[in-house]
């Protein structure tokens, strides 16, 4: 009967005793392992230099030599599990085979059914194995929880109702598609989904791609074997197949080329995922959060972005609100950060005080949260007082000091009169929307919604401007 979970497997038997040999290969092709037999240390050293293995079976005592030796020369790829068979019950030489890089050891006789369980572990351990070593590259930081404000009561209701249907399903859960702008804590929702989930002891697995070259995406994302390219000297897990069983988490995945966008749209549907200059498929349940900053409607109707991975993407779509939209939860949010910070700084008194907040209520954001706890921060240092009053809101390329903002929704500075050599209209609509533009990254959607008009609207005022740019001529009403 076929293993869903060995099937096309690959497995190298090192074995001299040929009916031991030939039963064992008989219940592993069962269940649908490529096996491939050798008796001797010289032809397993030929076979490893031709071929890649998921795992290999090696005795120790073999008429050329010991299976050990393989082991110490480093023949194995990191991507090989290898447990060590052997009639011999030495302490002395479970603890040398290990400390060589074998996964584990069986003593004869044993079980065959012990060898599903026992390869399962070591392709859950070299899975983490190499989630670690990408965590540890990349140094990702930030809290995994998420501070859920009175702002945020909808949102974590819809999170909840997904949470539940994860639970239900357990596998194959359906992606999440988190929209907001940069800073916005995207980032640690994707974390706290995870532990919330029924995946919170599997791995995470955080990729930033736009940090990832073109050059090297494909490698990251899917592995590749032994030559694949020059500097291929051994095979290496990609971080989709180290996420089987958790969570991959793609942040800013607009950054992704369109070839490998497709190779990832095929990884979603199909569950299965090739290894760069490999044939074989590998099976991967890894559920997906997906990340952006930028509206990917617009991006694909500029082309920049798949379609058809849009759609599998938007299943779930949580928008995450930008700092200033969150009202009265800035200062709650900036409390739950103060926290932690007085902890870190040994301040215990330090505290908001009345001008604190109202400095965080009228200050814009628009570095969001990432920029709330660089101010809080700074201000915890450099402020003398224990009252944290934001002075750096007012520094030089923040607010100015003489403006003050009020409660009200008018945004004209009262002190301000018209010119008497006349005003232009049409260059202060301008400066709103490039102003818009700047606050939302460049987000056209985000921008028109902010300044209350459609989309199309901000677009014809761009290509408006960028004609009398070309033509130096000044725009005409």
């Amino acid at each position: 009967m076929s293993d869903p979970n060995l099937n096309q497997s690959e497995i190298l038997i090192l074995e001299d005793e040929s009916l031991f040999r030939r039963k064992l290969a008989a219940y592993l092709r069962k269940r649908g392992v490529e096996v491939t037999e050798t008796e001797t240390v010289k032809e397993a050293r030929r076979c490893l230099q031709e071929f890649s293995f998921d795992f290999a079976l090696i005795d120790v005592n073999l008429p050329d030599g010991e299976g050990f030796e393989l082991l110490r020369e480093k023949r194995f790829s990191p991507t090989t599990g290898v447990i060590v068979i052997t009639g011999e019950e030495s302490v002395a030489r479970v603890v040398e085979a290990l400390r060589l890089g074998a996964g584990d050891y069986l003593a004869k006789p044993f079980s065959f059914d012990e060898l599903p369980l026992v390869f399962a572990r070591i392709r859950s351990a070299m899975q983490q194995n190499r989630a670690s070593e990408h965590r540890k590259r990349e140094e990702v930081g930030g809290e995994s929880a998420f501070f859920f404000d009175d702002s945020l009561s909808g949102l974590r209701a819809e999170l909840e109702k997904i949470l539940d249907a994860d639970r239900r399903l357990r596998e194959r859960l359906p992606p999440v598609l988190i929209a907001g702008e940069t800073g916005t804590g995207k980032s640690a929702l994707a974390r706290w989904i995870h532990g919330q989930g029924p995946r919170a002891d599997a791995p995470l697995v955080e990729v930033n791609c736009s940090a990832l070259p073109d050059s090297l995406a494909e490698s990251e994302l899917f592995g590749h074997e032994r030559g694949a390219f020059t500097d291929a000297r051994s095979a290496r897990i990609g971080l989709i197949e180290a996420a089987d069983g958790g969570t991959l988490f793609l942040d800013e995945i607009p950054s992704l080329s369109a070839g490998i966008q497709a190779k990832v749209l095929t990884a979603i549907e199909d569950g299965r995922v090739r290894r760069l200059g490999g044939n074989k498929e590998i099976r991967t349940d890894s559920r997906i959060i997906a990340a952006t900053n930028r509206d990917l409607e617009e991006a694909v109707s500029e082309g920049s972005f798949r379609e058809d991975l849009f759609h599998r993407l938007d299943l779930f779509r949580i928008a995450l609100p930008p700092l200033r939209e969150r009202g009265g939860g800035v200062i709650r949010l900036a409390e739950h950060l103060l926290d932690s910070l007085r902890k870190r700084y040994r301040r215990p008194d330090a505290h908001i005080g009345e001008a604190g907040h109202k400095a965080l209520q009228s200050y814009h954001w628009p570095g969001n949260v990432r920029e709330l706890a660089h101010e809080l921060e700074r201000s915890l240092v450099l402020e003398e007082s224990d009252e944290i009053q934001f002075p750096h809101l007012s520094a030089v390329g923040r607010k100015s000091p003489e403006v003050t903002v009020s409660d009200s929704s008018d945004w004209l500075n009262p002190g301000w009169r018209l010119p008497e050599e006349g005003f232009s209209i049409e260059e202060a609509i301008r400066r709103l929307i490039d102003l818009a533009l700047e606050e939302t990254g460049g987000n056209v959607t985000a921008a028109a919604r902010r300044l209350g008009v459609n989309r199309d609207y901000v677009r014809y005022r761009l290509n408006r401007a960028n004609r009398s740019d070309e033509s130096g001529a000044p725009d005409s009403a």
